[in-house]
């Protein structure tokens, strides 16, 4: 019999199906780990959120919040940021920073920023800003949980990404 080199085609079918094995163990950990990057990042979205509100009050807003747009404009948000708020594509702000032309979610998450104006009867100006995964269910879902801001700066989240969160909400520990 002649000496042969090379891998036999049950060897490579063996090689093949352990390549299967790691990849079935480590994409659902790499789109889990996705997912909690996304979520960190909704959180400090958030934060933002509730520090440019109150530089925005307390300075050019004269006692009331901004919306998104107006936020963008004054260079408190960013293009990205501000698109994934409902700002719309192209716009510019002061800074010339601008809106990508088809804006979508930052980091798998879309937001919604409401202000309430005082109705002059001793009210105070407030606002809330909701996160809200961009895919919230399936294998694709871009994030766990959905997140809430008020004035009060306290964040809160909701229990799964199908879940609006309000100011009942469970708050974050941190």
């Amino acid at each position: 019999m002649k000496n042969q080199k090379g891998f036999s085609l049950i060897e490579l079918l063996i090689v093949v199906v352990i390549i299967g094995i790691i990849a079935a163990i480590a994409v659902p950990n790499l789109l889990a780990s996705r997912r909690s990057a996304n979520g960190a990042s909704a959180v400090e979205a958030m934060r933002l959120f509730h520090s440019t509100e109150a530089t925005y009050q307390s300075g050019i807003g004269n006692g009331v919040f901004g919306n998104a747009t107006q936020l963008f404009q004054q260079d408190f948000i960013d293009g990205v940021l501000a698109g994934a708020a409902g700002v719309a594509g192209g716009a510019t702000s002061i800074g010339n920073q601008q809106v990508p032309a088809t804006p979508g979610p930052k980091s798998g998450y879309n937001y919604t920023l409401a202000v309430t104006l005082p109705n002059g009867q001793g009210s105070l100006s407030q606002f809330t800003a909701i996160g809200y995964a961009a895919v919230a269910t399936g294998v694709a879902r871009t994030g766990e949980r959905n997140f809430f801001v008020d004035e009060t700066g306290v964040i809160r989240a909701s229990t799964t990404a199908t879940v609006t969160p309000d100011v009942n909400s469970p708050a974050l520990n941190n």
